[in-house]
């Protein structure tokens, strides 16, 4: 499942959502770009490696992205989610409260995997967070997804409090499953940086608040 656009009416551009996916998509391209050597060379260098551990690589990892499905799945989910929330909570705000959430997932996902040698990449932390975050502010929302069934592909709208918490569960289980994996067999999918993100996105997104008009509209409540 993929999810394409809510229900949720917005007043204001998405700017900083716009902008995210806009710088992703242009580190990737550069990425793709470089030979095989140089493109081992800056992934090493900016994405999260937890063994050899740069603070400044929670930033930098955070608009990398390892192929083309990434990519398009990450920034599938994060204009999906991004441009309500963005809405919210207002465009400099939302910005902070993105690079929060990444950081945080980042940090979540050293702690875990601390000696590991294999470099973390993606948006997907982040992208967690706000979807933590859009399920507290708009649980009564429809998400239209896009859905694979066998060879058939259709569109229908879920409820977003479905989606997210089904999507939450599997990244929880998932990331339980994986402590027993060695670092032999380390690699694949960050689970602990999504299930980091998104507790934190629910942290920050109570602690920093929405505009006032959307405190007030009953169809954030359940």
């Amino acid at each position: 499942m993929f999810p394409l656009r809510d229900d949720r009416p917005t007043y204001t551009p998405p700017i900083v959502t716009t902008l995210i996916v806009v710088t992703c998509v242009i580190v990737f391209l550069y990425q793709f770009s470089l030979d095989g050597f140089s493109a081992n060379h800056f992934v090493a260098r900016y994405a999260i490696v937890p063994a050899r551990f740069n603070p400044v690589t929670l930033v930098t990892s955070m608009f990398m992205h390892a192929g083309w499905m990434h990519i398009i799945g990450n920034m599938l989910f994060l204009w999906a989610f991004g441009k309500s929330l963005e809405d919210a909570m207002g465009h400099l705000k939302f910005l902070g409260f993105y690079m929060l959430c990444g950081i945080a997932a980042g940090i979540v996902h050293v702690f875990f995997n601390f000696y590991s040698r294999t470099p973390t990449l993606g948006a997907s932390g982040a992208i967690a967070g706000v979807m933590g975050a859009y399920l507290l502010k708009f649980p009564r929302a429809y998400m239209h997804t896009l859905v694979f069934i066998f060879v058939f592909v259709t569109t229908t709208d879920i409820p977003a409090w479905i989606f997210v918490v089904f999507w939450f569960v599997t990244q929880l289980f998932s990331g339980i499953g994986s402590i027993a994996q060695t670092q032999v067999s380390d690699g694949g999918t960050a689970w602990f940086a999504h299930i980091g993100g998104f507790v934190a996105g629910m942290i920050l997104v109570t602690m920093m608040g929405t505009r006032n008009r959307y405190v007030r509209r009953l169809d954030n409540r359940w």
